[in-house]
C-alpha cells in the first residue's frame, strides 16, 4: 500500500514548480524534528502547514487530490494578476523619484488593469493622474472605490483634493491674489465661503499646513458649516500627508513570506 506522504509529496513539488514562487515548499522530518512537531500539534502524517508572514494561517492532514491541494493554495495565495500587479506598482514606485511620471502612469495603468481589485495601484494611480492634471480620468477611476460603504478614507480623501484642484480651474475665486483673501476675510472673520476658497486653493497648491490653519478657523467656529464640508477637506488633507501605509496586498511570497510545511516521514519508523 502507497504511504499518503508518497504521493502527497510529488504532488505538492509539482505545484511549487507551478505556481512559480508564489509559496515555498519546505518538507520536515518529523522524526528528526519531535520537539518543534509538538510544538505546531502534529498528531499524524503528511500534515501541512500554511505560513504567511512566519504565523500559521492554514493547514489539512492527510492525503489529498491535487485539486484539492490547489483549492488550497488558492484560497491564501495571491493570483498570477495580482503578483503582476504588485510587480507594476512596484516598478512605477522606482520611477517617480527620477520623475519619469509617463512611464509610471502606464505602470500603474498596466498595474490596474491586471488587477482592478488593486486599491494601492488604483490610489496611486489617482494621485499621479490629479497631479498632472488628468482630473477626468481621475474621477472616473474614483467612482468605484466611493460607491462603497463606507467609503474607504483614502479615496474620499483624493476626492476631496480632486475638488480643490477642479475648483482653482473653474471657480473665479481660484484665481484671486492672497491679498484678496486676506482683505475680505479681514471685513468679516466668519466669511467661511472666502476662507473655505482659501484653504481649497492652498491645499490644491500643496500648501497643506495654511490649508489646515484657514480649515480650523471654520471649524472652530461653526464645524458642522456647509455640511462639515470644512472638517471633511481636514480629515482628507490628514489622510493625504501621513506617511505611507503598508501596502494591503500581500507581497509576492517568493520573498519567503509564504511556506507550505509538509511535515512528512521520511522512514517508515512510528511517531514516537
Amino acid at each position: 500500500m502507497v504511504r499518503p506522504c508518497k504521493t502527497l509529496v510529488p504532488t505538492l513539488e509539482k505545484l511549487e514548480v507551478e505556481y512559480a514562487g508564489r509559496f515555498k515548499l519546505a518538507k520536515v522530518d518529523v522524526d528528526a524534528n519531535q520537539q518543534i512537531a509538538g510544538m505546531f500539534g502534529i498528531r499524524s502524517v503528511p500534515t501541512c502547514v500554511l505560513m504567511v508572514e512566519g504565523k500559521p494561517v492554514d493547514g489539512f492532514m492527510g492525503a489529498q487530490t491535487e485539486g484539492q491541494v490547489r483549492q488550497f493554495l488558492d484560497k491564501h495565495l495571491p493570483s498570477a494578476n495580482e503578483l503582476a500587479a504588485e510587480a507594476e506598482v512596484d516598478e512605477a514606485e522606482q520611477m517617480l523619484p527620477s520623475e519619469d511620471t509617463q512611464a509610471a502612469l502606464h505602470k500603474l495603468a498596466e498595474a490596474l488593469q491586471a488587477d482592478p481589485s488593486n486599491d494601492d495601484a488604483r490610489f496611486d494611480y489617482v494621485r499621479l493622474l490629479i497631479t498632472t492634471g488628468d482630473y477626468e480620468q481621475a474621477a472616473d477611476l474614483l467612482h468605484e472605490p466611493l460607491k462603497r460603504i463606507p467609503k474607504p478614507l483614502q479615496f474620499d480623501a483624493l476626492q476631496q483634493w480632486l475638488q480643490c484642484m477642479r475648483f482653482v480651474q473653474q471657480d473665479e475665486r481660484g484665481n484671486w491674489e492672497w491679498a484678496q483673501f486676506d482683505a475680505a476675510i479681514a471685513q468679516n472673520k466668519r466669511d467661511f465661503d472666502t476662507r473655505f476658497a482659501k484653504a481649497q486653493v492652498l491645499a490644491a497648491e500643496g500648501q497643506w499646513t495654511h490649508s489646515m490653519d484657514e480649515l480650523l478657523e471654520i471649524i472652530m467656529r461653526d464645524k458642522a458649516w456647509n455640511d462639515q464640508a470644512a472638517r471633511k477637506l481636514f480629515v482628507a488633507i490628514l489622510e493625504l500627508i501621513a506617511p505611507a501605509k503598508p501596502k494591503s496586498k500581500m507581497r509576492c511570497p517568493a520573498k519567503a513570506r509564504a511556506a507550505l510545511s509538509c511535515w512528512e516521514k521520511t522512514r517508515p519508523s512510528k511517531m514516537r
